[in-house]
Formats: C-alpha cells, sequence, structure tokens
C-alpha cells in the first residue's frame, strides 16, 4: 500500500506538470505520469518484490504458484541490467515492461497468499523499537521529497519551511550544482532510498519465518543490502540538497544509484556484509510459537 499510494502521488504530479519542471523526463499528460510510474515501477518497486517473493514463497499454496514466483523473480532482475533504468532518462521503455508486469504477478502472489492465510500475527520485540526510530528519523527528514511527489514546495510552512530548503533558486557559485530550484518537483532517488530502508525494516522482522536455511540467510543479506544501499541514496540526495546548496560546502557524498567499481559502493557492500554478520550471530531467528512454519526443532532451546 505504501508504494501504491507513492505511484498514485508520480502518476498525477508527472500527468499535470509540465516536463521542464521535472527532472530527466520529456513526456507530458497523462503518458508522462504513465511513463514515471513505469519506471517506478521498475526502480525502486521491482528491487522490493525480489524481497517480497523470497518472503511468501514457502507459503504458496501450489507449485505452480511457485513457477509463477520464478517467473516473476526472473522478470524483475531484469530491471538490474545495465541501461535498462537510466538516471539521465527517466522515460519509460518497452523493455521496462518486463520489470513492471513482474511486479504486478508478485502482487497477485502476495493475495494467493494473503487468501490462504496469510502471515501469522508478529509480536512485538525489543528491536522493533529500533525500526521504528530509524524509520521515524528517514520519514520526517523525507518531507521534502513528500512534497516534491505531491508537486509542492515546502516554502511557507511553518517550521518546515524553515527547516528545509525547497522551492529557494540556488545562487551561482563556482563548484556547486545548477539545479533550481533547491528541490525539484517529482521523485526523488533520496526519497527511493527511504522506501527502500522502511522495507528492510519491515520485512527483516518476517526473515525468522522462512524454514529453507538458503533462502532465509539469502534474505538476510539482500535485506542488509537494501538497507545500507538505501542509506546512501538518502544521504546522497539530502545532503546536496540541505548542504552543498547553501553553500556550507562543495563537497559532495558520491552518487551511488547505479552500482559500479568505486570506493562507495566498496563501504556500501562491506557495511552491508558486515549488517548481515553481525545480524545472523545476535538475532534469533525462530518464529512465533502461534507461527505454522515453527516445527519440532524451533522449540528446542536455541543454542546462544
Amino acid at each position: 500500500m505504501l508504494f501504491v499510494v507513492v505511484t498514485a502521488e508520480i502518476l498525477v504530479t508527472y500527468s499535470r506538470l509540465p516536463a521542464r519542471e521535472l527532472y530527466h523526463v520529456s513526456g507530458s499528460g497523462i503518458e508522462g505520469g504513465l511513463s514515471r510510474a513505469v519506471l517506478f515501477a521498475n526502480f525502486p518497486v521491482a528491487l522490493v518484490a525480489l524481497a517480497v517473493l523470497a518472503l511468501v514463497y514457502e507459503r504458496l499454496p501450489a507449485r505452480g504458484y511457485r513457477v509463477a514466483a520464478i517467473v516473476a523473480c526472473a522478470l524483475g532482475v531484469v530491471m538490474l541490467w545495465p541501461g535498462v533504468v537510466k538516471e539521465s532518462d527517466l522515460d519509460a521503455r518497452p523493455v521496462n515492461a518486463f520489470a513492471a508486469v513482474g511486479v504486478l504477478l508478485t502482487i497477485l502472489l502476495t493475495d494467493v497468499v494473503a487468501r490462504a492465510g496469510g502471515l501469522t500475527k508478529r509480536s512485538w520485540r525489543r528491536p522493533d523499537w529500533f525500526r521504528v526510530a530509524v524509520a521515524s528519523v528517514l520519514s520526517f527528514a523525507a518531507l521534502p521529497w513528500v512534497a516534491a511527489d505531491l508537486g509542492f514546495y515546502l516554502n511557507g510552512v511553518p517550521l518546515l519551511g524553515r527547516l528545509f530548503q525547497t522551492g529557494e533558486f540556488l545562487p551561482e557559485q563556482p563548484g556547486l550544482p545548477t539545479f533550481a530550484p533547491a528541490v525539484h518537483h517529482g521523485h526523488h532517488h533520496g526519497m527511493d532510498g527511504v522506501l527502500l530502508v522502511l522495507v528492510a525494516l519491515l520485512l527483516s522482522r518476517r526473515v525468522g519465518d522462512i524454514k529453507r536455511y538458503g533462502l532465509r540467510q539469502g534474505l538476510a543479506a539482500y535485506l542488509a543490502l537494501m538497507f545500507c544501499y538505501g542509506i546512501a541514496n538518502f544521504a546522497n540526495d539530502i545532503w546536496i540538497e540541505q548542504v552543498v546548496k547553501r553553500g556550507w560546502t562543495s563537497w559532495e557524498i558520491p552518487n551511488v544509484v547505479q552500482p559500479r567499481v568505486t570506493v562507495a559502493w566498496s563501504l556500501i557492500v562491506i557495511a552491508a556484509v558486515t549488517l548481515w554478520a553481525l545480524w545472523t550471530r545476535l538475532v534469533d531467528w525462530v518464529p512465533d510459537e502461534e507461527s505454522p512454519l515453527r516445527t519440532e526443532s524451533d522449540r528446542l532451546p536455541a543454542r546462544r
């Protein structure tokens, strides 16, 4: 539902605003809105769909549904191919239909799982306070991007208009970005980063419900990478818009939207591996007592 809301915001904003007020798109009207929504379904929604497929795979009631899950995964992975999604050109192309169909298929498969009983209720645990704290901080910092998705600035909004710069035009200064205003209308990769972090925090609560060891560890590693990648994109975008564009410094946090062999991406991978290693050591991944996936061996005392 979170991504449905953001998709609706993108569709409306890119349909009603001219392309010149947006970022790296050429279409306007409903065609332009649909085009950008399809790109959003590729990145970051397809990345999220891969994690959701891993989570629901064991709960699919028949072999045919599991084959469909594998197909959905293969379609979603297409967006990872270089050039399928380019930051410099955010107009949809025919190749982007593959990941979009994969996302749609994932939604249908989650509906199958929901009709079959869905997920068991997860009890509140101490790490959830950490999740809430991180989600709250990032959600507040993302308010300029929420407004941008809706096609508005925060100028004139009490407190927020003073805390964040959004509609201010950047004066020409050597070494500083030339984007104006400070936060352009439309969708931002910093918002994508926030969404990825929120998903990683949410789905990490359910990793222990997966019975297969390889699938459980694979999803844990994937969510750790998603978390670190999301944080890096959030940091890059907010630093440029709220620090560099104020003229406080000319140094920028590197852009890491596209995977590359760089120092920044090396740090992301190292952080993700470290997070995954600590997570697997410190967290006792055992489903709740009421979970139907809990086996007799799971009920034995956990080895510390």
